[in-house]
Parts: C-alpha cells; sequence; structure tokens
C-alpha cells in the first residue's frame, strides 16, 4: 500500500481526529479514494493535510486554505501558488501586528484603571 494511508494512519501521524479529516473532506480540501466503506488516502491528500494544518496554525481560514491549495498547477510548478501564499503571509502578518498594537493599548488602558483602583482603594483605607 505504497503512498497510500487509512484514516487511522493520517490520525496517528498527523494528531488529527478522523472528524477533522472528514470535515477537510466535506469541504473538498482533500480528495480520498473508498475502499469499500474505508477511505484511502494518497500521498497527495496526506500532504495537503500537512499544509492545511500548517495553514491553520498560522490563523489562516479554510477559505484562504482551499485559495492557496487550489493555485497549484502540477504542469506549471508552484509559482502562482508560492506568490499567492506571500500575499496571504504578508496579509496575516499586518492583521497580527494590528491585534498586537490593539492588546498594548487595551493593556495600558488597564494599567491606568487598575492604578485608578489601587488609589482608591488607599484613599478608603486611610
Amino acid at each position: 500500500m505504497a503512498d497510500r494511508y487509512t484514516m487511522t494512519q493520517l490520525v496517528r501521524e498527523l494528531g488529527l481526529t478522523s472528524r477533522a479529516i472528514r470535515f477537510y473532506e466535506q469541504q473538498g480540501l482533500i480528495f480520498p479514494g473508498r475502499n469499500g466503506r474505508s477511505r484511502v488516502f494518497s500521498g497527495s491528500d496526506r500532504t495537503r493535510l500537512i499544509l492545511i494544518q500548517r495553514g491553520r496554525g498560522l490563523g489562516f481560514s479554510i477559505a484562504e486554505i482551499r485559495e492557496i491549495l487550489d493555485l497549484y498547477d502540477p504542469t506549471e510548478g508552484e509559482r502562482a501558488q508560492l506568490v499567492h501564499l506571500l500575499r496571504k503571509i504578508r496579509d496575516r502578518r499586518a492583521q497580527l501586528e494590528a491585534q498586537r498594537r490593539d492588546i498594548e493599548a487595551i493593556e495600558a488602558e488597564l494599567a491606568v484603571l487598575e492604578n485608578t483602583c489601587l488609589d482608591r482603594l488607599s484613599e478608603d483605607a486611610a
């Protein structure tokens, strides 16, 4: 069964749940074959699952991951896919930077509020 995987093998190897794998299949991100009632996954499915995991870990949505995966054309190489991925990476970094600035602003506001509360408590105690 070279380059073929069962659900159990992928669950163990990749640390995904079978539910997640079925979800990715329903979303059209992987295309397992069938052997009776059992799913049979190709090496390509396995690679796509790894890329899906990586994309999810980086905060990409299922739609964004689909866009990136669908750009791959084995006859023309991965150039378009890589260019698109670079754009997505830059967009994601910009989003994270904005979130970081927002968090820092909220932390500063919380520090001011905390100090105000502490000052009032010490005034009440005096």
